[in-house]
């Protein structure tokens, strides 16, 4: 983030919320509130007049809401948005997802009872904007896209004999909407993924991957046996580990600590993947800020697994696929977002072929 302090506007119909919303914001290091609007056309208009680094966004607004301000604001004049709602859905409409695909970069509950949740969301608050504040937004492919043109495959049923990680942050839901659904659905491998989210937001990502990919997508349930050409999504809110017990794989959940401040962290699921299944592992680190998956990448490097990472040019925050290559020393692949499932294709094939020759 530039040493430069960040400015921000906060929109919210409610008087009162954008009280307790600016002074959060005042008290964060770093940043400065730049206004207030109370709907999304007096957003329009302050952003014009203002010119604000970055924008909060309640969804639920009269006149015109915030899923509809955000489309104007990444249209018109674009810049990270970071939506602030109470509600996660509309109808049967996901919010959170909706408006990722419009290009929010975050989404942070907004506090039921300012009294008693400010806390907890001031430091939720305080991750997005920093987050936000190092984005590239040149970077982000829309996650908007049709629902699969490739036929899905038969139901899986061979326990998984390969195993794909990836780990993503901010940005990730987008970078797993190019990635995923251009893997073909004989992959010949598990994929287990972890993306930075709080409980209750993963199901309607998995639900919309699911839509668009040919391997079938599933937030990951305790226990669940593993299966080749499945992708299983970790769980907001809690961590998830790959164990090897008389020879079957079996994905399960905890609640340990959380690890780099989220949970799920890509870290133990990467470490257990090492060391459940060694050199039938390919680890991937996809966008997003911090050094999450960093040590996993490189435990699945020394059990001799294969390793790629985005670029940073493609990257919305190139903070994490950074990180883990240099904790690798090396990697197999550093490459562009749309190259990505290739890279994992390739490394899957490679590591069959390993397998064979064993």
């Amino acid at each position: 983030m530039s040493s430069r302090r960040q400015s921000v506007l906060v929109v919210d119909d409610s008087a009162f919320m954008r009280t307790v919303i600016s002074d959060l914001i005042a008290s964060f290091p770093g940043f400065t509130v730049a206004g207030t609007a109370r709907d999304g056309q007096n957003a329009l208009e302050k952003i014009h007049a203002l010119d604000p680094d970055l924008v909060t966004l309640d969804i639920e607004m009269p006149g015109l809401d915030g899923l509809s301000a955000l489309g104007y604001i990444m249209s018109e004049v674009p810049r990270p948005v970071v939506m602030l709602s109470a509600v996660d859905a509309r109808g049967d409409v996901d919010l959170t997802i909706r408006a990722l695909e419009l290009g929010a970069v975050e989404f942070v509950r907004k506090p039921r009872d300012a009294r008693v949740d400010l806390g907890r969301v001031g430091e939720r608050l305080h991750a997005a904007l920093c987050a936000a504040a190092a984005v590239n937004l040149r970077a982000a492919p829309m996650l908007a896209r049709p629902r699969r043109a490739l036929p899905r495959g038969p139901s899986a049923t061979e326990q998984a004999q390969v195993v794909v990680a990836m780990a993503a942050s901010t940005g990730g839901p987008r970078a797993l909407a190019e990635v995923l659904p251009a893997l073909p659905a004989t992959l010949g491998a598990a994929v287990i993924v972890v993306q930075h989210m709080p409980t209750g937001f993963t199901s309607g990502l998995a639900r919309r991957l699911d839509d668009l990919c040919a391997l079938p997508v599933s937030e990951v349930r305790d226990v669940t046996p593993l299966r080749t050409n499945q992708v299983y999504l970790a769980r907001g809110g809690r961590h998830v580990r790959l164990v090897a017990t008389a020879g079957v794989l079996t994905l399960v959940l905890d609640e340990a600590p959380t690890m780099h401040g989220v949970r799920p962290a890509a870290d133990p699921l990467f470490e257990s993947i090492a060391a459940a299944v060694g050199g039938h592992a390919v680890g991937v680190v996809l966008t997003g800020m911090g050094r999450d998956g960093a040590a996993g990448l490189a435990a699945i490097r020394a059990a001799g697994g294969r390793t790629i990472v985005q670029d940073q040019r493609t990257s919305t925050i190139y903070g994490m696929p950074r990180e883990a290559k240099a904790a690798c020393g090396t990697v197999d692949a550093e490459v562009a977002l749309a190259d990505v499932a290739g890279a994992v294709q390739a490394q899957v094939a490679q590591v069959g072929i390993r397998r064979a020759l064993a």
